[in-house]
């Protein structure tokens, strides 16, 4: 099963061939593997080794980052990280800070040293 990252390599090794414009079969030829292999490769069906990448970006006169160009994004755009703005949207956030900033100084401060030791005790458990 192909992994969104192994989608994306393919993508760009198939960009790259063709902008060399070369066939499946004449990349495969200067890797030394069989264009089936490149197929795999460019739909994400075969993982690419480490050294098998290294092979390809010799072979299309590319750095290795160059597969990788993007893929942050790409990542980004199919697995969206929930917004840390969307913490300060709630209701129970809004009373809380309001709270907080009602109190004086002293107080403040004690609450904050409450907090962290909460957390860190948290984290703590087994």
């Amino acid at each position: 099963m192909a992994t969104d990252i192994d989608l994306h390599l393919g993508k760009r090794l198939r960009r790259r061939r063709r902008l060399l414009g070369l066939t499946q079969q004449q990349l495969a030829m200067q890797v030394g593997i069989r264009f089936q292999q490149i197929q795999k490769y460019e739909c994400g069906a075969n993982r690419i080794s480490a050294a098998r990448l290294w092979q390809l970006s010799e072979a299309l006169e590319t750095p290795v980052s160059y597969f990788y160009d993007g893929l942050a994004e790409a990542m980004e755009q199919q697995h969206p990280r929930p917004e840390r703005s969307d913490m300060f949207s709630r209701k129970e956030t809004l009373d809380l800070i309001q709270a907080y900033y009602q109190l004086d100084e002293r107080p403040r401060r004690r609450l904050l040293d409450l907090a962290k030791s909460l957390h860190a005790e948290g984290g703590e458990t087994p």
